[in-house]
């Protein structure tokens, strides 16, 4: 079976160089055709050509190749496989497992590519050209690389250790077969287990994650399933959490999904859940990930694709809205609610959009507890409600649960604030056990759309509105009763200038700013829903 003489340029070196004489007008044309034929005979005849002579031919025609190197590559490899039906002894497996051991001769530069090619072409002789008697005469050479590959005694990548398991279908049985344990009673077994463990703490050691999962799965050793994960989740190494996660079990499955979404990675988490099928214990996920795939393309201003994006679902439409009225474009809203028939929205306006704002009465002692939030306000443009917590608390509770569950955790009702995660974390802390305070949805922390924090919610008024609050009121006493004809001013004001301030600055957006300039400066900060006090910080 004959090679093509120069596929792709690969040419021995003295060929190369004859072929620049020739060039020149040095008349060394028989030469090279001696050459050539050299290595003609090397790739087409292996009875008579040891490996050590084969890697260097190989070598030599990749270094000496007149193309790029992926497709000097790629053709030298197609060679391979083609020469490896041309008699190499005593076997074409055992002929590639010495190879194998010459290649970590070549240089660092060569070691993995060679590696990877020879091992390409075993896996295709595998397929193609199996030969049974070979196979099985290979295999404990093949054993004896991965224990000189493990003990650092033969230089190659963890790649290559990994391909070459696969290749043989390495089992515990052949490690001890190798390592001279030929009786696998259950002693022995662990006996065997315990010698790979040792190479497998090595390798967590030194950070090489997907290798040591994957022999842990391989041999189906035990280790600390959690304290493992998080230590390939604290190194990013999340490829080989997903693999070790998947091999241990449901448990450790859920921990990782919980790990991403305290990393706000919503989009791994979701592939973990739907390729786990874990919807039901997660089952706030799917929209979680489908909306920051709408914020993203909104801050974009691709709405027609963010549209296409919804399905149809109600729940993400809605969010649409929003974020098209968070970014000045209320025509875009409006189309929206006209086209997919959504009551109390097609005017964008009303209770529709609320500020809240909480006090409390301050507490000067250091190191002692906030006291519990008094007052609750909340405000629409024209009209604002102050809630007497306390009172409420102590003579109706059930009710004071229901009247605020149901704005809260309302979808259709966008809440704004100023520094929520201030006023949410205290109402958490003094009534816990009222559950409309453990989850929210559709919030809106003003603060967050503005780069400035000076001043505070009345630097923020006069520099849009062109008014600012009077402040005096803050620190007063807000558990005496009744609270004073100031102090509901105050109160009041500081909810209903949320809204104003949100119209001002979406109507700005609207009418004074160009389209695109818009679509650039925007970014979204509208959280959809908020279950504990963990995700705080998505605020």
């Amino acid at each position: 079976m004959l090679l093509n003489p120069n596929p792709c340029g690969l040419y021995p070196s003295n060929m190369g160089h004859y072929r620049q004489n020739i060039k020149k007008g040095n008349g060394n044309g028989e030469h090279l055709h001696e050459n050539r034929a050299i290595c003609l005979h090397a790739f087409s005849d292996l009875s008579h050509i040891c490996p050590a002579t084969f890697v260097y031919l190989l070598k030599e025609c990749y270094v000496c190749g007149t193309r790029k190197a992926t497709p000097k590559f790629r053709v030298l490899q197609q060679q391979v496989s083609r020469a490896l039906h041309n008699a190499p002894q005593p076997g074409p497996f055992t002929f590639l497992i010495h190879c194998l051991y010459v290649v970590p001769l070549l240089g660092h530069q060569y070691t993995e590519g060679f590696s990877h090619m020879l091992l390409s072409s075993l896996r295709h002789c595998k397929s193609h050209n199996f030969s049974p008697d070979d196979f099985y005469r290979a295999k404990p050479l093949a054993l004896q690389l991965v224990l000189d590959i493990l003990a650092c005694v033969v230089g190659h990548e963890e790649r290559i250790l990994i391909k070459l398991l696969e290749a043989f279908d390495v089992n515990l049985e052949d490690i001890g077969d190798a390592i001279g344990c030929f009786d696998m009673t259950k002693g022995r077994l662990d006996r065997v287990k315990a010698y790979i463990e040792q190479y497998v703490i090595d390798f967590i050691e030194s950070q090489s994650y997907m290798t040591a999962v994957t022999l842990l799965e391989r041999f189906s050793i035990q280790l600390s399933g959690e304290s493992l994960l998080l230590k390939m989740i604290e190194s990013n190494q999340y490829k080989a959490a997903e693999k070790w996660a998947t091999f241990m079990g449901k448990p450790l499955i859920c921990l990782l999904v919980q790990k991403y979404l305290d990393m706000k990675m919503l989009k791994n988490a979701y592939d973990i859940i739907k390729r786990n099928n874990l919807t039901e214990e997660f089952p706030d996920v799917y929209h979680m990930y489908k909306e920051s795939l709408l914020k993203k393309l909104a801050e974009k201003g691709l709405w027609d694709f963010a549209e296409l994006k919804t399905n149809k679902d109600q729940h993400l439409v809605e969010y649409l809205v929003y974020l098209a009225m968070e970014a000045g474009y209320s025509e875009k809203a409006d189309e929206l609610c006209e086209r997919y028939c959504l009551e109390g929205f097609s005017k964008v306006s009303g209770c529709k959009i609320v500020g809240i704002d909480c006090e409390w009465k301050p507490n000067y002692e250091k190191g002692s507890k906030p006291n519990k939030v008094s007052i609750m306000q909340i405000a629409s443009e024209n009209h604002a409600f102050i809630f007497d917590l306390i009172k409420l608390y102590e003579d109706e509770p059930k009710a004071l649960d229901s009247c605020l569950r149901r704005i809260l955790c309302s979808s259709n009702t966008l809440k704004l604030g100023y520094n929520l995660q201030c006023d949410l974390q205290q109402l958490s802390h003094s009534y816990g056990d009222l559950e409309c305070f453990r989850s929210y949805e559709m919030l809106l922390d003003i603060q967050k759309l503005f780069k400035e924090r000076n001043g505070g919610l009345s630097g923020l008024a006069e520099k849009i509105l062109g008014a600012g609050l009077n402040k005096t009121r803050r620190n007063s006493n807000w558990e005496q009763r009744p609270l004073s004809q100031n102090q509901i001013e105050y109160a009041a004001l500081d909810a209903a200038v949320l809204v104003h301030i949100f119209h001002h600055v979406r109507g700005q957006a609207q009418s004074g700013a160009k389209e695109e300039q818009c679509k650039v400066e925007w970014k979204s900060h509208i959280v959809s829903r908020m279950n504990n006090m963990r995700r705080m910080n998505a605020l």
